[in-house]
């Protein structure tokens, strides 16, 4: 198939505002295409390249050559190219990089190359997100949507099942298992608001600190034990200290889930960019050890655990791995237990808790009443600076909202920006804010309106982190809008000794 019909579906599933209108695109194009290039095809339209970094950012798409006039570029051949441009390395694999880089771009016309130019720097968003593709293989493929999220879980590669899929419909589908060493998907947990309408949607439940690690999936065969990321990637060499601690359980065959932690010499969490420093490290050695916690078991020797109650999964890994290697967990029955507990993790220094429910088996990516996450939330009034023109169903609405703090009391303390979110705003708020933002436009470019900054939105998040791309040393983390707040003005904005007061909190 040609890139150039790729490319025309990306861009009528950009222009659709209707979810059912975009899966109906892309299923269409998924049954067009050769069973070879369904993988690279579910891949592309999903954002991303088939061989997930090839080495090229914004930096190598400067000073590109004019469009082509004519479409002649194959998808097989893209990623072909793609392929070859990754794996250059060593001496002159920059120049190498760059030739080849050019001469793909030669070739394509000019939808191409913007389309070439969003998938190679990860800009590529058209709504076609992992939901809306797995509902576009279904009906593709006319199997059932569950069977679909079920091998994908198991897979791991959404382009990989939709060529099965459509190739073998539901018998293939169903031939799909969990493989000891092949790691599938993460099973989510949904925002709670707090215990009590936790536990109301639960019930009785299981109740386990909530973490600020970074998740890890380890399998082990024999004398040999693999770590995973939540995104699928191999991180072995890094984590020796998982390695080890998986090792000397007894058993030959296992899957675990679980977080790998930095933890201070008192037993409290350090903040999570030490956590992140220390997982990045590619080495595996570090002065700051992680540690393994577990908190589910999906395989034993043999035995699939996956579609057990998670009471029996957790009944099993209380077997199989030690108190000292477990999060901490407690049963639970009503709200005032739960509270107790949620105290507890918020004094030992950690997010908050997971509520789940005894009887939920594991499902991936469910962001379901099985797991509800109950975390305090931080609030604070901050002004929009600028805002960004959305995409898909957003199209023609200014959506993502640069935020910023008072950079201090007085009667010209100028604003320091803490990042951005497009996050809890609702069709409404979109097009009150988009009118108002336009009223208080300063300048633009083609993506950003810049205004004065007058508009106080009250922004709740999850903590505040150190990072070197704002001006403030500090960024919000999983910032999201509750409400417009013109009631208020700029000067009383929160400052941004507020932000770091609550950044020193978290110590």
């Amino acid at each position: 198939m040609l890139l150039a019909e790729l490319t025309a579906t990306s861009q009528a599933v950009r222009d659709e505002t209707s979810r059912n209108a975009k899966i109906g695109r892309l299923a269409e194009l998924l049954r067009r295409l050769p069973l070879g290039e369904v993988a690279i095809g579910v891949s592309y339209l999903s954002g991303e390249l088939r061989q997930r970094q090839i080495g090229v950012g914004y930096r190598s798409l400067r000073d590109l050559p004019p469009p082509a006039e004519r479409a002649t570029l194959e998808l097989a051949e893209v990623d072909a190219i793609c392929e070859r441009i990754g794996g250059f390395a060593g001496a002159g694999s920059q120049r190498a990089r760059r030739e080849e880089l050019q001469a793909l771009f030669a070739r394509a016309t000019g939808g191409e190359q913007r389309f070439l130019g969003m998938l190679l720097t990860g800009e590529l968003r058209q709504g076609a997100q992992e939901g809306v593709m797995l509902e576009a293989v279904a009906r593709a493929a006319e199997v059932p949507r569950d069977a679909v999220r079920r091998a994908f879980m198991l897979r791991g590669d959404l382009g990989a099942v939709a060529q099965v899929a459509l190739a073998e419909g539901a018998a293939g589908l169903a031939a799909i298992g969990l493989e000891v060493g092949r790691p599938i998907h993460p099973m989510l947990a949904a925002p709670g608001d707090d215990v009590q309408t936790a536990i109301e949607k639960t019930g009785p439940a299981a109740v386990e600190y909530k973490l600020d690690g970074a998740r890890v999936q380890v399998h082990r065969r024999g004398d040999e034990a693999r770590v995973f990321t939540r995104s699928l990637d191999e991180i072995t060499p890094r984590v020796p200290e998982v390695v080890e601690a998986v090792l000397a359980l007894p058993a030959r065959e296992l899957v675990l889930d679980g977080e790998a932690i930095a933890m201070r010499q008192d037993g409290r969490p350090h903040r999570f960019q030490v956590t992140a420093s220390r997982f990045g490290t590619r080495s595996g050695e570090g002065s700051i050890p992680l540690t393994p916690l577990f908190f589910d078991l999906l395989h034993l020797d043999g035995e699939d655990l996956i579609d057990r109650p998670g009471a029996e999964r957790a009944a099993a890994l209380d077997e199989l791995v030690p108190t000292a290697s477990r999060v901490p967990r407690a049963l639970v029955g009503d709200a005032r237990g739960a509270q107790a507990f949620l105290d507890a993790a918020l004094a030992a220094g950690h997010e908050g808790v997971l509520v789940k429910a005894l009887e939920a088996p594991y499902a991936a990516g469910r962001r379901g009443a099985g797991w509800l996450k109950v975390k305090p939330r931080h609030t604070l009034d901050l002004v929009v600076l600028a805002a960004e023109w959305g995409h898909g169903r957003r199209r023609g609405w200014l959506s993502n909202l640069h935020l910023g703090a008072r950079g201090a009391d007085g009667p010209d303390p100028g604003f320091v920006m803490l990042g951005k979110t497009f996050k809890g705003l609702t069709d409404a708020m979109l097009a009150w804010q988009t009118e108002r933002l336009l009223e208080l436009e300063v300048a633009r470019d083609d993506w950003t309106v810049y205004v004065r900054p007058e508009l106080v939105v009250e922004i709740a998040f999850d903590g505040v982190q150190t990072s070197t791309r704002y001006p403030g040393g500090v960024a919000l983390r999983f910032a999201r809008v509750l409400r417009h707040r013109p009631d208020k003005s700029a000067a009383e904005a929160d400052t941004l000794d507020a932000v770091l007061a609550v950044h020193a909190a978290g110590d």
